[in-house]
């Protein structure tokens, strides 16, 4: 009996700490990802009616790196209650066939919609502005797009940079300089 203990034990000590959530379409889930309608337009004036930045999670089955960004990103409090403040996460599902309204009015399935805007890989985030023009898409309104799984301290530095708005600052800092600051400022990397 006491071997089986302490076997089970050491087996538990094994798993990661936070296993995040799968869903049904076999996508990670977090807390902070909103369940829509997927009208783009309607999740813009939502999320700034909550004050917060929209922004789209393509993500699919079996994606090793987003099961990465979910285990070991955010799964970190910090970046995780951040992103629950700021911003207003949309899921689509790369081969998914939910119907996807785009800004330009144009509905696709989810992975007609990732071929129109040139996702090809996941996980790829896209965050939007506060006002999108009439008649552009999402990728082409984009005010930046995150493409690939990220370290924390890059991935918490681009929602930070986004969050600010410091793309619309003419200071010359673009994202990379902001990061490259962040990582100084946070003991050389340590952070990453």
């Amino acid at each position: 009996m006491k071997h089986w203990v302490i076997g089970a034990l050491m087996a538990a000590m094994a798993l990661p700490l936070s296993a995040a959530e799968m869903g049904d379409d076999g996508l990670h889930k977090q807390p902070w990802m909103r369940d829509t309608f997927k009208d783009l337009r309607e999740d813009l004036a939502e999320a700034n009616a909550e004050g917060k930045r929209l922004v789209l999670f393509f993500e699919q089955r079996g994606c090793i790196y987003c099961t990465k960004m979910h285990e070991e990103v955010f799964s970190n409090a910090v970046i995780s209650d951040y992103i629950a403040e700021n911003f207003f996460v949309v899921q689509l599902n790369l081969y998914g066939d939910v119907e996807v309204v785009d800004f330009d009015g144009e509905s696709l399935p989810e992975k007609e919609m990732a071929r129109k805007w040139r996702v090809m890989f996941t996980p790829n985030i896209v965050f939007l502005p506060e006002e999108v023009p009439e008649g552009m898409t999402a990728v082409d309104a984009a005010v930046a797009v995150m493409p690939g799984a990220f370290g924390k301290g890059t991935t918490k530095d681009m929602f930070t940079w986004v969050a600010e708005k410091r793309y619309a600052l003419d200071n010359g800092e673009d994202f990379q300089r902001y990061h490259a600051r962040m990582i100084q400022e946070r003991n050389n990397g340590n952070f990453d």
